[in-house]
Protein backbone atom coordinates (compact mmCIF):
# COMPACT_ATOMS: atom_id res chain seq x y z
CA UNK A 1 0.00 0.00 0.00
CA UNK A 2 1.57 3.13 -1.07
CA UNK A 3 0.26 6.46 1.51
CA UNK A 4 1.05 9.82 -0.81
CA UNK A 5 1.28 13.16 1.92
CA UNK A 6 0.43 16.29 0.48
CA UNK A 7 3.96 18.51 1.13
CA UNK A 8 3.17 21.36 3.59
CA UNK A 9 3.15 24.55 2.40
CA UNK A 10 5.69 27.12 4.15
CA UNK A 11 4.12 30.25 5.28
CA UNK A 12 5.09 32.98 2.77
CA UNK A 13 5.90 36.20 5.35
CA UNK A 14 5.87 38.26 2.18
CA UNK A 15 2.53 37.47 0.88
CA UNK A 16 1.19 37.50 4.26
CA UNK A 17 2.54 41.21 4.63
CA UNK A 18 1.78 42.49 1.11
CA UNK A 19 -1.99 40.66 2.63
CA UNK A 20 -2.42 42.96 5.30
CA UNK A 21 -1.00 45.93 4.07
CA UNK A 22 -3.52 45.54 0.89
CA UNK A 23 -6.09 44.75 3.83
CA UNK A 24 -5.23 48.19 5.24
CA UNK A 25 -5.44 49.91 2.53
CA UNK A 26 -8.64 48.95 0.82
CA UNK A 27 -10.52 49.34 3.95
CA UNK A 28 -9.01 52.88 4.69
CA UNK A 29 -10.50 53.50 1.43
CA UNK A 30 -13.61 51.95 0.73
CA UNK A 31 -14.46 50.44 4.58
CA UNK A 32 -14.66 47.01 5.41
CA UNK A 33 -18.08 45.92 3.39
CA UNK A 34 -16.46 46.80 0.09
CA UNK A 35 -13.24 45.25 0.82
CA UNK A 36 -13.64 41.92 -0.76
CA UNK A 37 -11.09 38.63 -0.96
CA UNK A 38 -10.91 39.27 -4.29
CA UNK A 39 -10.43 43.25 -4.07
CA UNK A 40 -7.76 42.57 -1.17
CA UNK A 41 -6.45 39.88 -3.49
CA UNK A 42 -5.82 42.04 -6.16
CA UNK A 43 -4.69 45.03 -4.25
CA UNK A 44 -1.96 42.48 -2.80
CA UNK A 45 -0.72 41.03 -5.82
CA UNK A 46 -1.82 37.54 -5.00
CA UNK A 47 -4.92 35.31 -6.30
CA UNK A 48 -8.09 35.01 -4.33
CA UNK A 49 -7.21 31.66 -3.16
CA UNK A 50 -3.49 32.44 -1.90
CA UNK A 51 -5.71 34.24 0.92
CA UNK A 52 -7.63 30.95 1.59
CA UNK A 53 -4.87 29.38 1.80
CA UNK A 54 -3.59 31.66 5.30
CA UNK A 55 -7.36 32.54 6.12
CA UNK A 56 -10.62 30.98 6.53
CA UNK A 57 -12.39 33.68 5.57
CA UNK A 58 -12.83 37.81 5.48
CA UNK A 59 -13.13 38.09 9.09
CA UNK A 60 -10.56 35.74 9.79
CA UNK A 61 -7.81 37.87 7.68
CA UNK A 62 -9.67 41.28 8.91
CA UNK A 63 -8.82 40.05 12.59
CA UNK A 64 -5.73 38.80 11.89
CA UNK A 65 -4.64 42.42 10.42
CA UNK A 66 -5.62 43.89 13.10
CA UNK A 67 -3.69 41.73 15.59
CA UNK A 68 -0.87 41.78 13.39
CA UNK A 69 -0.68 45.59 13.67
CA UNK A 70 -1.43 45.58 17.91
CA UNK A 71 1.78 42.96 17.96
CA UNK A 72 3.68 45.40 15.65
CA UNK A 73 2.67 48.47 18.37
CA UNK A 74 2.92 46.99 21.28
CA UNK A 75 6.84 45.87 19.98
CA UNK A 76 7.28 49.62 19.47
CA UNK A 77 5.72 51.40 22.57
CA UNK A 78 8.11 48.62 24.47
CA UNK A 79 11.61 49.45 22.50
CA UNK A 80 13.90 50.75 25.44
CA UNK A 81 11.18 49.45 28.31
CA UNK A 82 13.19 49.13 31.73
CA UNK A 83 11.43 48.35 34.61
CA UNK A 84 14.52 49.86 37.09
CA UNK A 85 13.59 53.03 35.80
CA UNK A 86 11.34 55.48 37.64
CA UNK A 87 7.74 54.95 37.03
CA UNK A 88 7.38 58.23 35.35
CA UNK A 89 10.28 57.83 33.04
CA UNK A 90 9.18 54.27 32.24
CA UNK A 91 5.32 55.86 31.41
CA UNK A 92 6.66 59.23 29.54
CA UNK A 93 9.03 56.60 27.54
CA UNK A 94 6.22 54.69 26.53
CA UNK A 95 3.72 57.49 25.62
CA UNK A 96 6.47 59.18 23.20
CA UNK A 97 7.20 55.63 21.66
CA UNK A 98 3.41 55.26 21.19
CA UNK A 99 3.40 58.94 19.63
CA UNK A 100 6.10 58.50 17.31
CA UNK A 101 4.13 54.98 16.38
CA UNK A 102 1.04 56.23 15.73
CA UNK A 103 2.74 59.30 13.63
CA UNK A 104 4.66 57.64 11.61
CA UNK A 105 1.91 54.53 11.01
CA UNK A 106 -1.51 56.47 10.35
CA UNK A 107 -2.64 54.06 8.07
CA UNK A 108 -2.46 51.09 10.50
CA UNK A 109 -3.88 53.75 13.37
CA UNK A 110 -6.65 54.24 10.89
CA UNK A 111 -7.56 50.78 10.83
CA UNK A 112 -7.33 49.58 14.12
CA UNK A 113 -10.03 52.68 14.91
CA UNK A 114 -12.00 51.71 12.82
CA UNK A 115 -12.11 48.00 13.45
CA UNK A 116 -12.83 48.55 17.24
CA UNK A 117 -15.83 50.31 16.85
CA UNK A 118 -17.09 47.78 14.63
CA UNK A 119 -18.82 44.28 15.17
CA UNK A 120 -15.11 42.54 14.40
CA UNK A 121 -13.88 43.31 17.58
CA UNK A 122 -15.93 40.91 18.80
CA UNK A 123 -14.22 38.53 17.35
CA UNK A 124 -10.95 38.91 19.16
CA UNK A 125 -9.14 37.17 22.01
CA UNK A 126 -8.57 40.81 23.60
CA UNK A 127 -7.54 38.54 26.93
CA UNK A 128 -4.67 37.18 24.58
CA UNK A 129 -4.11 40.44 22.73
CA UNK A 130 -3.30 42.24 26.36
CA UNK A 131 -0.42 40.42 27.18
CA UNK A 132 1.24 41.78 24.76
CA UNK A 133 0.99 45.35 26.48
CA UNK A 134 1.39 43.39 30.02
CA UNK A 135 4.72 45.33 30.99
CA UNK A 136 3.20 48.53 30.86
CA UNK A 137 -0.17 47.49 32.93
CA UNK A 138 2.29 46.13 35.65
CA UNK A 139 4.42 49.68 35.22
CA UNK A 140 0.58 51.23 36.10
CA UNK A 141 -0.21 48.44 38.93
CA UNK A 142 2.92 49.09 40.76
CA UNK A 143 2.67 52.36 40.43
CA UNK A 144 -1.02 51.79 42.50
CA UNK A 145 0.51 49.34 44.88
CA UNK A 146 3.15 52.18 45.59
CA UNK A 147 0.64 54.94 45.45
CA UNK A 148 2.16 57.09 43.07
CA UNK A 149 -1.01 56.38 40.84
CA UNK A 150 -4.32 56.86 41.71
CA UNK A 151 -6.19 53.36 42.57
CA UNK A 152 -8.82 53.63 39.80
CA UNK A 153 -10.14 51.04 36.90
CA UNK A 154 -6.69 50.14 35.19
CA UNK A 155 -8.61 50.53 31.90
CA UNK A 156 -9.46 54.89 32.94
CA UNK A 157 -5.64 54.99 33.69
CA UNK A 158 -4.95 53.90 30.10
CA UNK A 159 -7.51 55.95 28.47
CA UNK A 160 -6.45 59.21 30.72
CA UNK A 161 -2.89 58.48 30.21
CA UNK A 162 -2.83 57.53 25.94
CA UNK A 163 -5.91 58.56 25.02
CA UNK A 164 -4.33 61.98 24.33
CA UNK A 165 -1.26 60.82 22.02
CA UNK A 166 -3.90 59.06 20.00
CA UNK A 167 -5.37 62.59 19.34
CA UNK A 168 -2.55 64.53 19.15
CA UNK A 169 -0.38 62.01 17.36
CA UNK A 170 -3.41 61.91 14.31
CA UNK A 171 -3.24 64.58 11.53
CA UNK A 172 -6.79 64.17 11.32
CA UNK A 173 -7.40 65.13 14.56
CA UNK A 174 -4.31 67.32 15.56
CA UNK A 175 -4.31 69.24 12.41
CA UNK A 176 -2.54 72.70 12.53
CA UNK A 177 -0.79 71.89 15.61
CA UNK A 178 3.18 71.62 15.50
CA UNK A 179 3.60 68.98 17.81
CA UNK A 180 7.46 70.42 18.90
CA UNK A 181 9.25 68.16 21.34
CA UNK A 182 8.71 70.87 24.02
CA UNK A 183 4.85 70.66 23.22
CA UNK A 184 5.03 66.83 23.16
CA UNK A 185 6.57 67.40 26.99
CA UNK A 186 3.82 69.60 28.22
CA UNK A 187 1.39 67.09 26.69
CA UNK A 188 2.91 64.09 28.83
CA UNK A 189 2.87 66.29 32.28
CA UNK A 190 -0.45 66.63 31.07
CA UNK A 191 -1.27 63.09 31.05
CA UNK A 192 0.97 62.51 34.12
CA UNK A 193 -0.79 64.75 36.01
CA UNK A 194 -4.49 63.15 35.18
CA UNK A 195 -2.96 59.84 36.76
CA UNK A 196 -0.54 60.55 39.64
CA UNK A 197 -1.39 60.93 43.17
Amino acid sequence: MIIYFRPMRIRDEHKVDAIHEATIKLVNEIGFVASSVAKIAKEANVSPATIYIYYKNKEDLLVSTYVNIKQKMSQSILTGFDSDLPLKDILRRVWLNAFKYISIHQDYFNFTEQFANSPYTGLVNHEELEKHFQPVMSVFLKGVEDGKIKSVNPQLLTIFAFYPVMLLSNSRTCHGLELTDELKDIAFEMAWDAIKV
